[in-house]
């Protein structure tokens, strides 16, 4: 499944890249903008409808569709999944396997590049009858075991919104950027996520750049 996401991945990077070489001025924000109109169904004016030839954006939601019911095959679930259902899924899988890290246990996707940046040590252990592997957790003293800020973009979603669900009071991407072990070289990437939750309606700003998970009833 992970080299069907990595072929359709790499052909939409691709054919963005051919796209922005043949039109310089073309950027992925506007490529974006149109494409998030088109899923609203809105009208799209002259700008737009030049915006969307040039970046063939219709492909590029074409790809982003077979990327997300792919996504949805890996995880097991339904491929009709609204936002809030997907973010309610992401937040209880990511407890489940904080949970699971507590009790000691850590499924490596990258184990040699992941066990190395972890600062720990342990026999690896394959089950054959999964892609990820297994490691007892074993911590090397004197180090402190923030957690990693993950590298893709669901798995630093689903971080976020842990963060917030967890928070007592309102928080920024400064104070959360300090909860791993990156520090400040994530800031301006959880910044991003916090603003796309805002934009999709979870959270909002409290107090200037503060933001606050938006309860649902």
């Amino acid at each position: 499944m992970k080299v069907c996401i990595r072929a359709v991945a790499e052909e939409l990077d691709s054919l963005r890249k051919q796209r922005q070489g043949e039109y310089p001025s073309l950027t992925l924000t506007q490529i974006y903008n149109v494409l998030e109109k088109l899923r609203r169904g809105e009208a799209l004016d002259d700008t737009d409808e030049v915006i969307k030839d040039e970046g063939l954006v219709l492909i590029v939601k074409e790809l982003h569709d077979q990327i997300d019911a792919l996504v949805a095959e890996a995880y097991g679930w339904p491929a009709d999944l609204s936002d809030d259902e997907i973010l309610a899924r992401l937040v209880a899988l990511n407890a489940e396997r904080a949970a699971e890290e507590k009790r000691g246990l850590v499924r490596w996707l990258r184990p040699d590049y992941q066990r190395a940046r972890a600062g720990v040590a342990g026999r690896l252990e394959a089950r054959p009858d999964e892609e990820q592997l297994e490691a007892p957790l074993v911590v090397v003293a004197g180090k402190e075991q923030k957690p990693l800020f993950p590298a893709g973009d669901v798995e630093r979603t689903a971080a976020v919104f842990a963060a917030l669900s967890d928070a007592r009071g309102p928080l920024d991407a400064k104070i959360l950027a300090r909860a791993f072990r990156q520090g400040a070289k994530v800031e301006h990437a959880i910044a991003r996520v916090l603003a796309s939750l805002a934009r999709l309606g979870h959270i909002y700003t409290a107090d200037g750049p503060d933001y606050v998970l938006r309860r649902r009833a």
